[in-house]
């Protein structure tokens, strides 16, 4: 049985199963990864795969998109300046419904970007010093731990949200 198997289903399980996971520094994030949501009860669970979320792409630490879709045409990054992160966690239950995200995700590649929005930094976060992505243009943090080697949780700690949004990243 393997880590992932028993996953917690509450923010306070989530915590304590984040804190039992090894730091990550940042050159174990380089790549691509695939990403997957952690439902432990915050508002943004399901919100980021109801709209094509695929994962996030590391080609170096000042070179990340954070926010990689993929859709007929294929892969493509978001600029997440554009996304209404706020709006969108206080009322995910209704993004999530499909008239509104049928909406949504054709709108996205309008959105998208060949830039990078973030950076991989090395941030003390609940006492460890661990890869931290940093978004360029919101109160964003994304902390990662690493479960095994290829695969993280992160934990999204964003201005306003008193409890971090949980989520994997499995290596591809």
């Amino acid at each position: 049985m393997s880590a992932i198997d028993n996953l917690p289903t509450t923010t306070a399980g989530a915590l304590a199963f984040f804190d039992e996971c090894a730091a990550t520094s940042t050159e174990e994030m380089l790549g691509n990864w695939r990403g997957t949501g952690m439902h432990t009860g915050h508002p943004m669970d399901g919100l980021l795969e109801a709209t094509g979320w695929h994962g996030k792409r590391f080609d170096s630490v000042d070179d990340v998109f954070p926010l990689i879709f993929k859709d007929r045409g294929g892969f493509f990054s978001v600029n997440p300046a554009f996304l209404p992160l706020k709006l969108a966690s206080k009322t995910s239950h209704d993004f999530r419904q499909g008239p509104i995200v049928q909406k949504a995700r054709p709108m996205l590649r309008a959105l998208s970007t060949s830039r990078p929005k973030a950076r991989l930094r090395t941030v003390e976060y609940r006492g460890v010093e661990t890869a931290t992505m940093i978004y360029d243009a919101l109160p964003i943090n994304d902390h990662f731990r690493t479960i095994d080697a290829n695969t993280r949780i992160g934990a999204m700690d964003f201005r306003g949200s008193e409890e971090p949004f949980f989520f994997l990243l499995h290596r591809e």
